[in-house]
């Protein structure tokens, strides 16, 4: 009965961190290129009590033993890069990426972290940033007075400068992709840091080698799904509220048997 207290209190806090997981994908479903998370979990140790397989006799074995489990842990949190819906927004400077790909961003170190939000500005220098005024990597810079800007879906960056009647190319944007994107890290700004597990960024063009390609005057919005949340919120609750009972349960059983009399 003790086994089954500390069984139980690892269910407990099992489903505690898939709440915790939930939670933040409710709270980031407005977020522009949020990826929700999943939780994954993985059962403890086991102690064998009596092994498979054991001979019981000169021509017979047991054919199935006794294991006694430890409970549970929460083993990963998972990003789920599926697509996320688009919204049209009429701004410039917003894009949204089909496929596979990620934006570059130079950070205030000089290293480069990665992102699906495509929500960016022009900073008082006229380059193109996110909303923190990371500048997009490769740098773009759009004059003061240009007008008519317009973003190709493989990434060229051209507008009407001031007293110009033709468009001019003004510079190329670059996307990335990863072996396995799960393996970033998340740095919160909605950026993320490559790993060793998620593998070394190869850069392209869009539209090359499957990193997608870019719509202009479009946002991708956060890939939860409500309803989802809430089912796998309901069956966290109700699976706390079980390895609860069981320990109640184990309580009361060790009462009774502490109050045993002869």
């Amino acid at each position: 009965m003790m086994r089954s207290l500390w069984t139980a209190a690892s269910g407990m806090v099992a489903q505690q961190a898939n709440i915790d997981v939930v939670s933040n994908n409710l709270a980031n479903v407005n977020t522009t290129g949020f990826k929700k998370s999943r939780s994954d979990f993985e059962d403890l140790m086991y102690q064998t009590i009596r092994q498979s397989g054991t001979a019981t006799g000169a021509d017979t074995q047991l054919p199935t033993g006794i294991q006694l489990g430890s409970g549970v842990r929460q083993v990963a949190t998972q990003k789920i890069y599926t697509q996320g819906p688009t919204q049209s927004t009429g701004n410039d400077l917003d894009m949204t990426i089909e496929g596979d790909g990620f934006f570059q961003i130079t950070m205030s170190d000089g290293t480069i972290n990665y992102t699906r939000d495509g929500a960016f500005k022009r900073d008082e220098q006229g380059r193109i940033v996110n909303s923190e005024g990371y500048p997009l990597e490769p740098a773009i810079t759009i004059p003061e007075g240009s007008s008519n800007i317009a973003i190709s879906s493989d990434g060229r960056v051209s507008a009407k400068l001031a007293g110009q009647t033709a468009s001019q190319e003004l510079g190329q944007i670059q996307l990335v992709k990863f072996v396995n994107p799960a393996g970033l890290d998340s740095a919160g700004h909605n950026l993320l840091k490559e790993t060793a597990a998620s593998g070394t960024p190869v850069a392209s063009d869009p539209g090359v080698d499957g990193t997608g390609t870019i719509m202009q005057k479009y946002l991708e919005m956060s890939n939860v799904q409500v309803v989802e949340e809430m089912v796998n919120m309901i069956v966290a609750q109700r699976a706390y509220e079980i390895n609860s009972k069981a320990i109640t349960t184990s309580d009361t059983m060790l009462e009774q048997a502490a109050n045993l009399k002869r």
